[in-house]
């Protein structure tokens, strides 16, 4: 996962200057320019360095270029919402945005200070220690007790560590039993900003090479639209046990059950009905029976001595898809190319929604390695994570099989707004709604709703009036929109059904999860229609206010 793109900083003989850069390339540089504009700033940005410098100036400096770093920094989700806190004069976005953007500012530094031509050393290193010292805040406000379970047996993990360290592996962390998370990673030591937590040699990556010199590809090559993870697939179902593999420690070490949600049984599916989830679900084990269908027996069939009929079945099957969906990562190798490996060790490394690493993914040409570098400091005995991605619970769940601990900004319902013939209002008719408790902003005209949507549902309602005014018109125009978005969701909540799971401690680990996700969701929705409530009150406190001027003439 590399940064967006920013240039390195550039010297002269009177200074030297950091440059901010949105990059051409970025797929939503229309919008984070036009933001950019809207708070003065312009899409490059070129910072002097003086040289001597006060407190005050350190601070002044910093806010500039930290508030331009965070907009670079912004994804499709944090970029729709952003809008809604427009008047806030709170400049945060969210926790993973906040890291990424100082991480950022903080690399632009450590470029000039080993150039060694800016001749204000001190300044950078007065910027540096102020950048590392707000990247702790965000750290200390964001901090997950780890709870080590000691009662676990950790064998084969200390085994693959082993393994792992005599074919070149590095690490600064152990592998325990953390309470709620199953296995995790645990920093040996304090660790600090750009510190390695773990380096994986390329040696011991599992990739698509693999498969190119197995027996089984010259079979695999002649079948029409095979791709090459689905022959990763068919590779992990022999390789697995094969008792004279490379990687057989790897294999013995990983888990008989991933329990995501490709494992769900129709109880814990039919929970699930109602939400978007429940359609996800459905068709994602139709398109994995399908494509078992697709394959075998004829495999079997045609090739017992490759592909022996008892290694596989579809619960073999189904079990290498959740291995290569939950602990694959993709890997940019020096050739350019991206390539979805296996990283053994690395596998133990658990998501959160505020995550040490965030950085990975690329080898490293000069060590020929993965190296996992840490954008916020890890205490001795903390658990370490990584970012999987953006995802939303129901994409965790499906393919991880687990809920993340917090407020999950990336928890997202689309709205689909009815098509009108104008052609200007249905050119952005793509939106979506989220937690209203993430909003900052509840006043009048927001509501913590998002803007875009709601500005949306007033062009539909009215096109011509001015918005956020306290006109009568305007006003009534609101209450529409309000009540319009109120009755969308009262129906996805009435869908929902009922709470109808008591005994939640006592059912199966996949009814359990189901029932969780949606009391996500009526969370989610409950908000949603509390805010429209609470909109409908203010706004209707103010148009009876406008009568009351209106009939005193």
């Amino acid at each position: 996962m590399e940064p967006p793109s920013c240039d390195e900083a550039k010297e002269t003989n009177e200074d030297c200057a950091i440059v901010l850069e949105l990059s051409e390339s970025d797929p939503y540089f229309d919008k984070k320019k036009m933001l950019l504009q809207n708070k003065g700033f312009n899409p490059k940005k070129r910072v002097s360095l003086k040289s001597s410098s006060s407190p005050s100036w350190i601070s002044a400096t910093l806010k500039v270029m930290l508030q331009i770093a965070r907009i670079i920094h912004l994804d499709e989700v944090e970029l729709y919402f952003c809008q809604d806190d427009a008047c806030s004069p709170v400049e945060f976005y969210s926790p993973r945005n906040e890291v990424e953007a100082l991480n950022s500012i903080l690399s632009l530094l450590d470029i000039s200070n080993s150039s060694g031509k800016c001749l204000q050393m001190n300044v950078l290193q007065e910027l540096r220690e102020a950048i590392v010292s707000m990247i702790r805040d965000v750290r200390d406000n964001n901090c997950v007790k780890t709870t080590i379970l000691e009662n676990q047996s950790v064998d084969k993990e200390e085994c693959l560590l082993q393994w792992g360290e005599r074919n070149g592996m590095r690490t600064r962390l152990q592998i325990a039993y953390v309470e709620g998370a199953g296995r995790g990673s645990i920093a040996r030591e304090d660790l600090n900003v750009g510190d390695t937590a773990l380096e994986i040699p390329v040696s011991i990556v599992i990739s698509e090479e693999l498969v190119y010199t197995s027996d089984m590809f010259h079979i695999l090559e002649k079948i029409g639209g095979i791709s090459l993870e689905t022959m990763l697939l068919l590779w992990s179902m022999k390789e697995r046990h094969n008792c004279t593999s490379k990687f057989k420690i790897y294999f013995d070490a990983l888990p008989k059950n991933f329990n995501t949600g490709l494992s769900f049984g129709l109880d814990a599916i039919m929970a699930l009905e109602g939400t978007l989830l429940f359609e996800e679900i459905v068709q994602a084990k139709q398109h994995l029976c399908d494509q078992y269908g697709e394959l075998f027996p004829s495999l079997c069939d045609d090739h017992p001595d490759i592909f022996p009929r008892e290694l596989y079945t579809w619960e073999q099957f189904l079990w290498a898809c959740e291995l290569w969906y939950s602990n694959s990562m993709n890997v940019m190798f020096p050739d350019g190319k991206l390539r979805t490996c296996l990283i053994p060790i690395a596998g133990f490394l658990n998501h959160s929604l505020h995550p040490h690493i965030l950085q990975y993914g690329k080898v490293d040409t000069t060590a020929n390695s993965l190296k996992f570098r840490l954008s916020r400091p890890c205490s001795a005995g903390e658990q370490c994570f990584l970012s999987y991605g953006h995802f939303s619970s129901s994409h965790l769940i499906s393919f991880y099989g687990f809920l993340p601990q917090g407020d999950n900004p990336y928890d997202i319902i689309p709205v689909d707004i009815d098509a009108t013939e104008d052609d200007s209002i249905t050119s952005n008719s793509t939106h979506m709604v989220r937690g209203t408790w993430l909003s900052r902003n509840h006043n009048i005209f927001y509501y913590g709703l998002p803007l875009p949507l709601l500005d949306h549902l007033r062009r539909i309602q009215s096109p011509i009036l001015q918005y956020n005014t306290l006109l009568q018109a305007n006003l009534e125009n609101e209450m529409e929109v309000l009540g319009r978005l109120r009755s969308i969701f009262d129906c996805v909540m009435k869908n929902l059904g009922a709470v109808d799971l008591h005994d939640r401690e006592n059912t199966s680990w996949d009814v359990r999860l189901a029932v969780e996700f949606k009391d996500l969701q009526r969370r989610i929705i409950s908000s949603i229609l509390s805010s429209c409530d609470t909109g409908l009150k203010l706004v209707k406190n103010e148009w009876c206010r406008c009568l009351a001027e209106d009939s005193r003439g």
